[in-house]
């Protein structure tokens, strides 16, 4: 029997998973703890208004108010009229003429005291604005200025940012790998069902017909035995090369071709294992009195590339991401090209320029601590390079696809590319 998460269990859930880049709560009260008195409704609405703006603007995201930092609930105490100008901020506190994609604005009653939550998700067509012409946006918990400019999108882009979250007629729970999804579950909520928690983090919705899934739950969690039927690409293709460039013809140079299919959690976990065995280049006696496996780039830098490449590539298109290894070089290709709110030098500058092209799949991966701080892994890939005394990764992107190329040539210095 298919469960409904209702509202007030999903914003229960939400309180006890805490702040996050996805989730804030916010007072409705000021002051010293045994004086606490009413913050102004203005005040509250402003709040609203920035904070769904910046999750728009973003990654989608939760806001409810009347509860503490630290999860208290603490409630709304204003009155009716002051709770409907609330209610109304995601249409009154943001940029004139703008429409938040959001998902849910409503009044509840948790523990006999009344809180406002409200959901919105990733925009997709252009950058929102609050009603000074300002942008922000979330990263981890904090809202940040980004660029005021307003984006219109390409025909492409727009349809890449959207294909995570279109409903695949059709799909069922039975479709999906229910045991590693029970323990993505568990280790998300303890006691969580299958169905529930796919409502809760964004997943599924329970129609009329029952659970509807969205594609990123198949591309997440399908029986990766038949992940061809929700996409023909959801792979990734190794390729070793003999020496430093590619041919063709009587010239091709290819040593070995393999692919590995499945949902992302096992390409994410299998990919490794089998590119590793090409990059071992000696096993030695280590501290632990172990024989190790040393490697001719890092392991991390290697994984971290890997699972951006899943985590970012762009579904929309029908083809797989390749691995490349020549005798120099390690180069990690997928489909789409970077998004247009991003440039090569943002990410040079690493700074954490982050965007995801994926919200739905970058938050199940985030959540699960197989992603860490969103906009952090190209900084992690140049420190681990420069650890080990590696040429700086080589960053790529033209309209079809991007690229990082790990080279394992040896520097003297290592600065960043401006």
């Amino acid at each position: 029997m298919e469960e409904v998460l209702l509202i007030q269990e999903k914003v229960k859930n939400t309180i006890i998973l805490g702040e996050s880049h996805f989730r804030e709560f916010k007072t409705a009260l000021e002051g010293k703890p045994d004086s606490k008195k009413l913050r102004l409704t203005r005040k509250i609405c402003e709040d609203i208004g920035e904070a769904l703006v910046s999750f728009a603007n973003a990654d989608g995201g939760e806001i409810i108010i009347g509860v503490e930092d630290d999860g208290i609930i603490t409630g709304i105490p204003h009155k009716e009229e002051d709770i409907k100008a609330m209610l109304a901020a995601p249409k009154t506190h943001i940029y004139q003429g703008q429409e938040l994609p959001l998902t849910a604005s409503t009044k509840l009653t948790l523990n006999g005291l009344t809180v406002l939550y409200f959901s919105v998700n990733k925009g997709t067509t252009q950058i929102y604005q609050l009603p000074d012409g300002r942008c922000v946006r979330r990263k981890d918990k904090s809202t940040l200025p980004a660029s005021v400019d307003e984006i219109q999108f390409e025909k492409q882009e727009i349809k890449s940012r959207e294909f995570d979250s279109h409903f695949v007629d059709g799909a069922s729970v039975t479709d999906l790998d229910l045991t590693l999804l029970q323990s993505i579950a568990d280790a998300y909520i303890k006691g969580l069902s299958i169905e529930l928690y796919l409502q809760q983090i964004g997943l599924a919705v329970y129609g009329t017909n029952g659970l509807r899934l969205k594609r990123a739950a198949l591309l997440l969690f399908a029986k990766s035995n038949e992940i061809n039927r929700w996409h023909s690409r959801c792979q990734i293709r190794i390729i070793k090369v003999i020496g430093d460039k590619l041919e063709s013809g009587e010239k091709y140079n290819v040593a070995s071709d393999e692919s590995i299919q499945g949902n992302i959690f096992d390409l994410w976990l299998k990919s490794w294992e089998n590119l590793r065995p090409y990059l071992a280049y000696k096993t030695e006696f280590g501290g632990n009195a172990k024989f190790e496996q040393k490697f001719t780039y890092p392991e991390d830098a290697c994984k971290e590339a890997i699972l951006n490449a899943i985590a970012h590539r762009d579904y929309s298109i029908q083809n797989g991401i390749e691995i490349y290894i020549f005798n120099n070089r390690l180069e990690i290709k997928s489909p789409g090209a970077l998004l247009s709110t991003l440039t090569i030098n943002n990410l040079y500058q690493l700074e954490g320029a982050h965007e995801s092209r994926n919200p739905l799949i970058a938050r199940v991966l985030k959540e699960n601590k197989l992603m860490r701080e969103l906009g952090e892994g190209m900084k992690r890939i140049f420190d681990l390079m420069q650890e080990r005394e590696l040429d700086k990764p080589i960053l790529y992107s033209n309209g079809l696809w991007f690229s990082v190329t790990l080279n394992n040539k040896q520097v003297k210095s290592y600065n960043v590319f401006i």
